[in-house]
């Protein structure tokens, strides 16, 4: 790919009921590029998400993943491509076992045989889950029913993963190992979240969306670096931790 791997173009939504989710958002990302998407509830962080695969359609505007518009041509093609990973794991796991969900997918995309059961094995190693294959995934803890619900969508091989507060509600063991997780993966990703933190820990970039528009959109120290930024925006580092440090961890965690 030499072009962007996501790119949204004078993106406009309204609800059925009249209200304005999002009033021209211009977006591009670059592939391989890991950006954080933050703004404070009802910005249109979730709206936004929703567009990138299909499952909401722009009033106005465009979004094109890998070079392909989406639209009602396009879904399946661009559902195999963007991957979104809920916040809530019960919205990707309802099979009596946790392999059968992480089949489900790549079953309905065609994958059979073989290649299907290669395609599992490798999303469960990825997540750290193969011990777990024929568990109940009611039977999980949360962390490994999030890395679980994450192994649903990458059965699917998307070039894209777009994950929906991934941290909320992880105890912190649960966090660092989601965390560790997603750092392994090669992907294209948004991370839509209010852990400012665990922004900083996964990515290079953010951007920040407010009353539907972009607002702010630079190297993810810079943005968490301006207090008054983030004050406008209902956005605040959790007492502890401030930019120079989280700055600091990433920079550790690089050289490391």
């Amino acid at each position: 790919m030499t072009g962007p791997a996501i790119e949204v173009s004078n993106l406009h939504f309204t609800y059925p009921d009249g209200r304005v989710a999002l009033a021209g958002v211009d977006l591009t990302i670059a592939p391989g590029e890991r950006v954080a998407l933050l703004g404070p509830n009802g910005a249109g962080k979730t709206t936004l998400m929703l567009q990138l695969n299909g499952v909401l359609s722009p009033t106005l505007g465009s979004v094109v993943i890998n070079g392909v518009t989406v639209s009602a041509k396009t879904i399946r093609e661009i559902r195999c491509q963007v991957g979104l990973v809920f916040q809530d794991p019960d919205d990707q796991l309802f099979m009596p076992t946790l392999i059968e969900d992480v089949a489900f997918g790549p079953a309905n995309f065609g994958v059979k045989g073989d290649e299907l059961a290669d395609v599992v094995d490798q999303a469960l190693d990825a997540v750290s889950m193969r011990e777990h294959a024929r568990r109940s995934p009611h039977h999980l803890s949360g962390g490994q029913r999030r890395r679980g619900a994450l192994a649903t969508v990458l059965a699917c091989r998307p070039d894209i993963l777009v994950l929906d507060e991934p941290s909320a509600n992880l105890d912190p063991v649960a966090r660092r190992q989601l965390a560790e997780t997603l750092l392994g993966l090669h992907q294209t990703m948004l991370v839509v979240t209010h852990d400012l933190p665990y922004a900083a820990q996964l990515c290079d970039r953010a951007v920040i969306v407010d009353a539907g528009r972009i607002v702010a959109d630079g190297a993810i120290d810079d943005v968490l670096a301006d207090e008054g930024l983030l004050a406008a925006h209902r956005l605040e580092l959790p007492w502890g931790f401030n930019a120079h440090s989280l700055s600091a961890a990433r920079a550790a965690r690089a050289g490391g």
